[in-house]
């Protein structure tokens, strides 16, 4: 049974778990603040690949099968499979899970497709639809910023408010075995325009959407800031979390003692040159995978709102002149 709370909530009358989770990531962010922690590392960033796009998904396999041998199930045993990615038609899932032949749900979200795959694979699961689902998702420097922005040998200088597309995979499994951390609740987020059309500048279109739903979850659940250990963002960065905290204080609620943000703890500003900080996919997925739920497993946090964000966006979009909306999922995690 589900029970709705407020205007965009859910609260679970019994809590999906995350069993299993993986993290597979690029060479770059191995040398940041968590490269220790991740599953798998590439120094290649190609994965025994020949090209970008079959890199990615190359990594989707890698992060799927780590999350599943965590959870000690198989592709036989997994009912749905939610995922999605950056590129277009969302091939780099497609063609990454297709020899698991578990039935998928391919999804786009931008950058929040880890929280939308989530939250979905939580509902699925209380719902009954199946007691093993997996979410995955990813990014890969090389094939989003060939997409989205410029040929990477056009040595352009980026602006001090673009951030590092992270070369990364998270995939989790959600499922009715019980284990040391639950998702409780969700709160599915709104699109948020603010007119921004500056598209190095992901941080200031997504903060918007971050602040809409972070509140909208204290105001559904009747919580304060400070009844998380953390609220965690995906990728604003160091822009977009200043614009936030602003944001966020409009609304009548101080954050800043328990915020971080995935964007800031994949890398280090000062030795990497990642500017405003990473973004992408699977900046959120494999911060949560390496960081977060071991932190929730343990009992050093008890309970943390994730909230990864996606500036909604595509090449013909931003070519038009469009400006970019963000959206943001909230996803409430409980050690037990």
């Amino acid at each position: 049974m589900t029970m709705t709370k407020g205007s965009q909530s859910l609260m679970f009358a019994e809590s999906p778990y995350v069993i299993g989770h993986g993290a597979v990531a690029g060479k770059k962010e191995s040398e940041g603040p968590l490269g220790k922690k991740f599953d798998y590392v590439d120094d290649t960033n190609m994965f025994g690949e020949k090209t970008w796009e079959q890199a990615e998904s190359s990594m989707q396999r890698m992060a799927c099968r780590h999350a599943m041998e965590n959870a000690d199930v198989t592709p036989k045993d997994v009912r749905y499979l939610f995922g999605g990615d950056l590129l277009r038609q969302g091939v780099a899932t497609s063609m990454g899970v297709e020899k698991m032949q578990i039935p998928m749900f391919g999804l786009f979200g931008a950058c929040s497709t880890s929280g939308e795959a989530l939250a979905l694979s939580a509902m699925c699961v209380a719902a009954g639809y199946g007691d093993m689902i997996l979410a995955v998702t990813s990014s890969h420097f090389g094939s989003a910023e060939k997409e989205f922005r410029f040929p990477l040998g056009y040595a352009s200088q980026r602006p001090l408010s673009a951030s590092w597309t992270v070369t990364g995979s998270g995939a989790f499994v959600v499922g009715r075995k019980k284990s040391h951390v639950r998702i409780s609740g969700v709160t599915i987020g709104k699109i948020v325009d603010f007119g921004l059309k500056d598209s190095q500048n992901m941080g200031a279109c997504m903060a918007p959407a971050a602040c809409d739903t972070i509140v909208t979850n204290l105001k559904d659940f009747g919580r304060e800031p400070e009844e998380y250990d953390r609220i965690i963002t995906g990728d604003l960065g160091y822009v977009g979390q200043t614009i936030l905290f602003d944001l966020m204080r409009k609304k009548g609620f101080n954050i800043r003692p328990n915020h971080a943000d995935c964007g800031k703890l994949i890398f280090d500003q000062d030795s990497q040159d990642t500017h405003a900080g990473g973004s992408g996919c699977g900046c959120a997925a494999i911060t949560l995978a390496a960081y977060i739920l071991p932190k929730l497993e343990s009992g050093e946090w008890k309970k943390v709102l994730f909230v990864p964000t996606g500036a909604l966006m595509s090449t013909v979009s931003y070519n038009e002149g469009n400006s970019v909306p963000g959206i943001a999922h909230a996803i409430v995690l409980e050690h037990c």
